[in-house]
């Protein structure tokens, strides 16, 4: 039995539109997503065999696979959550003013966030991410999934900036698919994981 699944995305493909379109959404969950769950179930199985036979071959790659394809099945079921049909406007309650607070106000945190995903230097994402060890939330980046990614942080907002996530609509300009982000940007999911996080003992 597989130990990951692809979620469901939480509105129809063409919901995000026009800023993001329908066959993009089509194929980034159905076939993009979809890839990184069979390769972290790949990975585990084969991981399982290694143990069993206590023969270990070429671990260090099962286990690079493994990191891969799990953090990407990670990202984007958060991803998905962070977007909305009625997305865009501005946060409000606490994680307004953790924004406040730690990046001198929501504009200050959104022209940050967007320099580092427009940043990523090849495939990555861009990364609002809550700090378990400083408890505050801190923006950073990631090359592929999980490189340059902070240890003991949980997601709050993510954005992918691989191509596969905007070219067919955007091509090389990802400048303006990152700009376009904040309109469908749901501000309650992401405030309802900056509470969670931000309680954590």
């Amino acid at each position: 039995m597989a130990t990951y699944e692809l979620p469901e995305l939480p509105y129809d493909y063409d919901a995000l539109e026009p800023n993001i379109d329908a066959r993009i959404m089509e194929l980034h969950h159905d076939k993009h997503h979809q890839g990184y769950v069979d390769g972290a179930n790949a990975a585990l199985e084969t991981l399982s065999e290694m143990r069993q036979n206590d023969e270990w071959g070429d671990v260090k790659g099962v286990e690079r696979n493994l990191a891969f394809n799990l953090s990407g099945h990670v990202n984007h079921s958060v991803f998905w959550e962070n977007m909305s049909p009625d997305g865009g406007g501005e946060p409000g309650g606490e994680l307004a003013d953790a924004l406040d607070d730690h990046f001198g106000g929501v504009d200050a945190f959104k022209s940050h966030f967007s320099a580092a995903a427009k940043g990523v230097e090849g495939s990555g994402w861009g990364l609002l991410l809550y700090d378990h060890v400083s408890d505050e939330p801190i923006v950073s980046m990631a090359e592929n999934h999980q490189n340059q990614t902070p240890q003991g942080t949980t997601p709050l907002l993510v954005l992918d900036v691989w191509e596969h996530a905007y070219y067919l609509q955007y091509e090389n300009n990802r400048g303006e698919y990152v700009d376009n982000f904040w309109n469908v940007v749901d501000w309650d999911d992401v405030a309802e994981r900056y509470d969670e996080a931000s309680s954590m003992a």
